[in-house]
This record gives C-alpha cells, sequence and structure tokens, in this order.
C-alpha cells in the first residue's frame, strides 16, 4: 500500500503498486492530460513508472523545465523517426538535448537540402498527430547489440558495444521505430505540438575530424507555441541585433584572421570603450579603490606557484627570452598579490581593494570565438578586495550596491543571483567554508534578494556569487562575480598582523562587474541595437547644414559644443538635407542638428531624434542643457 507525497504535503495512499499516470488521473483529469513525466523520490521518470512503495511524487507538466527538457528529447526522436520514414537509407547516431532545442547525427551520405527540412518537419507533425504511444522495454547489450545490427543500424550497435556487458539497455519505441535512450519520454507523439527544424551542418562522427562526417540536424521545442514564437522573435531580434554586423555598419570596430580573436578598435568604437572606462574609474575612486597597473609578461614561477601554471598553462600563451620562460597574464589576481604584499599590512590596513583595467590573453580555441562575446584579448573590470574573514560581508554588500547602480546605469532592471557553494575537491577548512558561504548568503539577504543556490559549483578555493543579465529579448548573460580565495593568497606568502600581533593571511575577494569589456560592450551594442544613450554614444550630434551659406554658423555650432566637452561632428558636404538625415539617423546619432537660413537667422537650431522625431527649434544653450541633463541620468527616465 504506497503511501504518495506530493509537493503541496499531502498525502495519498493507495491499496496497490500504481504509476505516475494513474496517481495523475485519480488527482483530476486535467492533471493527467498535462502529465509527461514524474519525478519520484527527485528521480526523473515516465508516466508508465511503477510506484512500489511510499515516495515523494510531483506530476512534471509543459510548465516545468524539466517537462520541456523531456519534450525537446522526446522531439529528436521524432525527428529520427521522420528522417527513417522519409529516408530509410541514413543511419541514425545519436541526438541529445541541448540550450533551447536539440540535435540529431545521422549518417547519409547524399546530405539534407533546405527542401529535405521542410519535408522532415512535415513529417514530424504527422507522426505527432498519430498520437502513438511511447513505450519504454529493456533488453539485455548484446541482443540489443544484435537487434540494432538487424537492423542495419550500425553507429547505434557501435554505441551500445561500448556499454559494460553486464548493463541492460533502455530502449523507447513509438510506432515501428525503436531507439536507444535513457528517458524519460512523452507518453505518446501527441503531446509534442510545438517545433521547428532550424538548420543543418555537418559534424564528425564522435568528434573525431578521422571519421566520417554525419548530417547533423538542430530543432527546438517548447511546450507550447506561445513559448516557441516568443523563442524564434528572440533570434529574428538577435540576429538584427548581432554586434558583428552593427559593429561594422557603425564603423566601430574590426576582427581579422592576421590577430584572432583580438579586436581592432575604430575611433567610435574606442571612444564608446574609453566612455564606459571612465565611468567605471570615477565610481572605483568613489568607492575607495586603488587603481594599479601590472606587467602583461610575467615570469613562469609566478605561475606556478599561484597554481596556475598546473590547471590553466594550456589556455596562456607563453614566451621565452635569455633562458627564461614567461607567460603573458591570463588573469590578475596573482599580479595583484604582489602588489599587496609591498611593505608590512596591518589588520588597520583592510580592507585594501585594488582595481585594475587589466589587459588578459587566453589561448581560446578558434572554433569557440565569437566576435566581441569571446576573445583572446581582453580587459576585465578586475578588482581584488583583501581583507579580514570578519570583513567579507560588508564587503560584499558594499560591492553588491555598486554593481547595482552600474546595472542600472547601463538601463538592465533585471538581475539573477546564484550563490555557489563548496564542491567535494577544495581546499581550506570546513570551518573557513561555512564563514565564507555565510556571509555570501548574508549579504544577499541583507538586500532582500531572490537568490538561487548552486550546491557544489563554488571554485576550489572558495564560494562565489554570479550576477547574470537578462537583456531586453529576454537572453540572459553573465556578467557580474564575487568570489572568496584564502588559497591563492597563502599560496603567495599574502599575510598581516593581526590585532592580537600573530601574522594572517588575508581573505582576498576576487570581483568584478562587467567582467571582459568586450565582452560587455557586445551585449550593449546587442541590447540597444547600436542605438546607445546619449551618454555612451560615440557621437552624441551632429550638426547638419542646409546649404553651403549655412557653413560657417555649422562650424561655430559644432566648436561651441565640443569645447562643452559634448562629442559632436558636423556634415558639411553638398549633399540634400533629405540625404544627410537619412545617413546619420542609419548610424544610430542620437541627435541630429539642422542648420538652414531661418536658424541662422534666429541663432537657434531645430533638433530631430534618431527616431524621427522632430524637437522644434532651440537655442544652443537651451540644446546644451538637455543634453547634459540626458547625460546625467545616463538616458533613463525617473
Amino acid at each position: 500500500m504506497p503511501v504518495i507525497t506530493l509537493p503541496d504535503g499531502s498525502r495519498r495512499e493507495y491499496p496497490h503498486p500504481l504509476s505516475v499516470a494513474e496517481v495523475a488521473a485519480d488527482i483530476g483529469p486535467g492533471l493527467a492530460k498535462a502529465a509527461l513525466a514524474g519525478k519520484v523520490d527527485g528521480k526523473l521518470v515516465d508516466t508508465s513508472h511503477r510506484i512500489e512503495l511510499d515516495a515523494a511524487l510531483a506530476i512534471v507538466t509543459e510548465r516545468d523545465p524539466e517537462g520541456v527538457e523531456v519534450i525537446r528529447h522526446s522531439t529528436a526522436h521524432l525527428l529520427a523517426q521522420a528522417v527513417k520514414e522519409l529516408f530509410p537509407e541514413a543511419q541514425v547516431t545519436i541526438g541529445p538535448v541541448i540550450e533551447d532545442g536539440f540535435y540529431y547525427d545521422f549518417s547519409f551520405k547524399r546530405g539534407f537540402t533546405e527542401d529535405d527540412l521542410r519535408a522532415i518537419e512535415a513529417r514530424m507533425h504527422d507522426i505527432a498527430k498519430r498520437d502513438l504511444t511511447v513505450e519504454r522495454r529493456v533488453m539485455a547489450r548484446d541482443r540489443a547489440v544484435e537487434f540494432f545490427r538487424n537492423l542495419g543500424e550500425q553507429y547505434k550497435a557501435e554505441i551500445i558495444a561500448a556499454i559494460p556487458q553486464a548493463e541492460d539497455i533502455s530502449l523507447y519505441g513509438q510506432g515501428d521505430f525503436v531507439d536507444l535512450c535513457r528517458g524519460p519520454h512523452v507518453p505518446s507523439t501527441g503531446k509534442l505540438k510545438a517545433f521547428k527544424l532550424m538548420k543543418v551542418a555537418g559534424a564528425y562522427w564522435r568528434g573525431d575530424s578521422r571519421n566520417e562526417m554525419l548530417q547533423r540536424i538542430y530543432g527546438t521545442a517548447w511546450g507550447d507555441k506561445k513559448a516557441l514564437d516568443a523563442y524564434l522573435y528572440r533570434l529574428e531580434e538577435a540576429e538584427k541585433r548581432d554586434h558583428r554586423k552593427i559593429g561594422k555598419a557603425l564603423d566601430l570596430f574590426h576582427m581579422q584572421d592576421i590577430a584572432p580573436g583580438m579586436v581592432f578598435w575604430h575611433d567610435r568604437g574606442w571612444r564608446v570603450y574609453q566612455q564606459v572606462v571612465s565611468y567605471i574609474r570615477d565610481l572605483l575612486r568613489e568607492h575607495g579603490y586603488q587603481e594599479i597597473h601590472t606587467p602583461q609578461v610575467v615570469d613562469r614561477s609566478l605561475w606556478e606557484q599561484s597554481g596556475h601554471w598546473e590547471k590553466f598553462k594550456e589556455h596562456m600563451f607563453t614566451t621565452e627570452s635569455e633562458k627564461r620562460e614567461y607567460a603573458i597574464k591570463p588573469m590578475n589576481c596573482p599580479c595583484h598579490v604582489q602588489i599587496y604584499n609591498q611593505g608590512l599590512k596591518s589588520y588597520r590596513d583592510l580592507p585594501l581593494r585594488l582595481a585594475e583595467f587589466g589587459s588578459c590573453h587566453r589561448n581560446e580555441q578558434s572554433g569557440a570565438l565569437h566576435g566581441l562575446m569571446r576573445v583572446r584579448q581582453f580587459v576585465q573590470d578586475d578588482a581584488h578586495i583583501f581583507c579580514t574573514e570578519d570583513q567579507i560581508q560588508a564587503e560584499v554588500s558594499g560591492f553588491i550596491d555598486l554593481l547595482h547602480r552600474v546595472y542600472a546605469d547601463f538601463g538592465f532592471k533585471e538581475i539573477i543571483y546564484k550563490l555557489s557553494t563548496r564542491p567535494a575537491l577544495r581546499v581550506g577548512s570546513d570551518e573557513s567554508w561555512d564563514k565564507a558561504e555565510h556571509a555570501l548568503e548574508q549579504a544577499l539577504n541583507s538586500k532582500r534578494l531572490s537568490w538561487d543556490l548552486q550546491p557544489g559549483e563554488g571554485a576550489f578555493y572558495g564560494p562565489k556569487i554570479e550576477f547574470s543579465l537578462k537583456d531586453s529579448i529576454g537572453r540572459v548573460w553573465q556578467c557580474g562575480t564575487v568570489q572568496v580565495d584564502s588559497s591563492t593568497p597563502e599560496r603567495l606568502g599574502a599575510h598581516y598582523i593581526a590585532a592580537d600581533g600573530s601574522k594572517q593571511v588575508p581573505v582576498m575577494l576576487h570581483r568584478a562587474i562587467l567582467g571582459s569589456l568586450e565582452r560587455f560592450i557586445g551585449i550593449l551594442i546587442e541590447e540597444h541595437a547600436g542605438a546607445l544613450p546619449a551618454w555612451l554614444a560615440p557621437l552624441q550630434a551632429m550638426v547638419l547644414n542646409i546649404t553651403d551659406k549655412q557653413g560657417d554658423y555649422t562650424r561655430n555650432l559644432e566648436n561651441s559644443l565640443r569645447k562643452q566637452g559634448f562629442r559632436v561632428e558636423s556634415d558639411l558636404r553638398n549633399e540634400k538635407i533629405g540625404f544627410k538625415i537619412r545617413e546619420h539617423t542609419l548610424q544610430r546619432i542620437p541627435y541630429l542638428l539642422v542648420v538652414g537660413e531661418r536658424e541662422v537667422q534666429t541663432g537657434t537650431v531645430a533638433v530631430r531624434t534618431r527616431t524621427g522625431e522632430d524637437l522644434g527649434s532651440m537655442t544652443p544653450v537651451a540644446f546644451s542643457e538637455r543634453l547634459t541633463r540626458e547625460i546625467a541620468r545616463h538616458g533613463l527616465t525617473v
């Protein structure tokens, strides 16, 4: 007589074992219809899974993240079945779930075309409408190998043959199609209603270039059509906002093969970069940071002492001089400890906050490089706070306040907080981990923030908080972090004299708000689709004359605004004013200042915004005041 405990704490007692589906039906017909899977004592199972003993049960539907994962896994099988029905000669290999979707690799010598994808997707919808029951069965390994060999599926047979002989194999069937899978899966193909095939690409079998090139079909699947449409909209918007395209169109930067993963900043892009640096630099001074600068090339011995040589060597660029080996620094922390170590420190000197716009180099794989988002040379808004254990909470709380101000000024309203705690492999005592984790937790709670726990996801040297931004089209970007570290300062000989005269190792808080400046600027470009707010825009205004007669007035206005510190240029070309307005609107310049004879006579300027709004005529002083106010509030409505 199993007793089932539901998520709300209620209990249901049954006279005999029963399936997850039967429990859902007993709760109500609506839940029975919506059930995709179950979680029995925390384990995800099919709705056909029978519950023999007392258990905690949650019914999984399309509203649950696990439910969407089940849908995607099942849709990968739907894809494979459709391919086999249309192209029987194709062999199936593997089809995992990935972020926002799934893929399936096929051995198919002709290769799939765009027309094939459309036909396959149509067949998938047809199979879904058949509402085929999805059934799980278990087979001995050797029998499973023989089963797939008899089907002509040599890749599946090879996969199964690599599994230990003693293990039973889980298979799922729907209609005439059978596939290898651990599951769970939806109870029938009729549950799969919102999916789309996205593209086809090549992929080597088992990721080895010596093996056959397979055909990889990517797809996405969601719980309902609304969620699918929202995702496709985000993709469309992301394509429009691609920072690489906008960077080229607005003449901000470029990248080329002579320096892979490294940015060539053009004048206008560098203005944005320097504006970001200037803004952060002013805040650092305000919050008690000392700005420092450390060497780019550092002897191997420091990286060995810090432990980075052992753990990170393959990602480091190295060089040699006079029979000494050096590394171009991939991070700043060991060098910051060297500055801390200059001179004896007392507990009265703590906390000590050292910040650097440190240029770092990491030997990322070429295939991982992606515009500004993933580079080999980058600058971090990096800082390290040296403090006592008792100061951790206060310093982290102060950092969170600073981070909130920065993100708000850049226009980001939604922040996701995650606390990562001790992993199984770690250094330091349980007591120090307890104190560090408690301090981070209290810092979050003191701000009344909602946060997620990531057990075991901390660094080997200490726990951390990750701060992620959600942008205007729903994408999440992990940018900020604060990490507790007692290991690095100890390894590198850092200490301070405590109040009792003893020598103690300081805690080092690794912290960043933007992370990589290159990546953050890429995020900003995409967030604003290139139309950066006036305080960040490379050009804040463009002065346009209608005829040559207004040339002197136009130049004088440009010079006056420049002397006031605004980023302004003028366009004196002998072109029609409509042409000039269109061109500079496409350049996303916040304000276009049009000068004709009337403006010369009245000492005014006609002001237009890049959105096409006509603000009418105003004096240069009035425009300066307007722009000054907008810059001061960072373009945000208050």
